[in-house]
């Protein structure tokens, strides 16, 4: 049974897109839902050092959302891991969707030294053995002992090393890795460049990344509580990050839950799967700059809490579109038998 809080979100939300749609206003957001490309997978030339890009200028990465300071994420992920294999899987995050957006990783051999980095509960980690890795070749990494103990907890992951770590410093020697697998933490990284650099460097010559991240949304509300919650990256700035950490071969590949039909303007928390291939050893060769946040400074618990807040409450609308989104389909369900353009539009 829904809330009454949970009620008035959804028909705020349906009010919303049908006079937005009326209007006129989603033509361009509808043309993209139905599988029009938003980018173009062009190799382009590599720049040795940071600068801001076009999409950077625009919607700055620096500007950091409210829960993207890994202080903050600690504790949103305090209280998450109690509910977060009951709620956040089952709208976002499904284990066919994990299936498919594992398969670029190249899992293909049980012998790979695969890492899985920000690898929480465990979800994704039970994915990379279900493709064959050997849970002795297997090393799950995040910031949060809480999700971890709900890692430890599971009988899927016996065998399994577990540690505490730091995306954007990871805790492994240079040229180490056969594999490398994020799912669901770049969102929480103050500076996804670095992590994605990170990631270059402790993979062997030949080793592939995978990384699965949310998608930035186009709908104007989805827009707003997106960016008050967390970084929601658009996927021409996945693959800018990959080439310029020095990654070939880089390319992107869209996933979403089955109720969506492919929808995007929402903005998706688990929404593509990013893969490169590192060809040379050694660091990346993209120089950067020492680290911006300061983990060790005393932060403001008024400040901090009101971050929280604030920030759970975008957190919150996302609860909310994916149980619009299966109440739409559902309804709109019996339009697809007979007009089933008229069905793609609505949706």
């Amino acid at each position: 049974k829904m809330s009454g809080k949970t009620t008035r979100a959804l028909v705020i939300l349906c009010f919303t897109e049908c006079t937005l749609g009326f209007n006129g206003l989603l033509s361009p957001y509808k043309s993209k839902a139905l599988g029009r490309a938003q980018y173009s997978v062009r190799p382009s030339s590599f720049a040795p050092t940071m600068t801001k890009s076009a999409a950077e200028q625009n919607r700055p990465i620096s500007k950091l959302r409210l829960i993207q300071h890994k202080k903050e994420a600690f504790v949103f992920y305090r209280f998450l891991s109690i509910v977060y294999d009951h709620i956040v899987n089952p709208g976002h995050w499904t284990e066919d969707m994990r299936e498919e957006a594992l398969q670029p990783a190249k899992l293909d051999s049980p012998d790979l030294d695969t890492v899985d980095v920000g690898g929480g509960t465990g979800f994704c980690s039970i994915g990379i053995l279900k493709a064959g890795i050997m849970p002795e070749k297997l090393t799950i990494m995040d910031q949060s002992p809480h999700q971890l103990e709900k890692a430890r907890q599971k009988p899927e992951l016996q065998g399994v090393k577990i540690i505490e770590g730091d995306a954007e410093d990871l805790p492994f020697e240079t040229d180490s890795k056969d594999r490398y697998v994020s799912a669901g933490s770049i969102e929480y990284w103050p500076e996804p460049q670095r992590g994605i650099a990170e990631a270059y460097r402790v993979l062997r010559p030949g080793g592939v990344a995978c990384m699965i991240g949310p998608v930035y949304p186009t709908f104007p509300i989805s827009k707003f509580f997106a960016d008050l919650w967390m970084l929601f990256p658009r996927e021409d700035e996945y693959l800018e990050w990959f080439r310029k950490a020095g990654f070939e071969d880089v390319s992107i590949k869209r996933i979403g839950p089955w109720w969506y039909h492919g929808v995007r303007r929402h903005g998706l928390i688990m929404g593509c799967s990013v893969t490169g291939r590192k060809a040379i050893a050694g660091e990346s060769p993209l120089r950067l700059p020492p680290k911006t946040e300061d983990l060790t400074a005393s932060p403001s618990p008024l400040v901090n809490t009101l971050r929280l807040v604030l920030g759970t409450l975008g957190g919150f609308y996302y609860f909310v579109v994916p149980v619009y989104m299966l109440l739409k389909h559902l309804l709109l369900a019996p339009v697809a038998i007979f007009w089933p353009a008229v069905y793609r539009y609505l949706m």
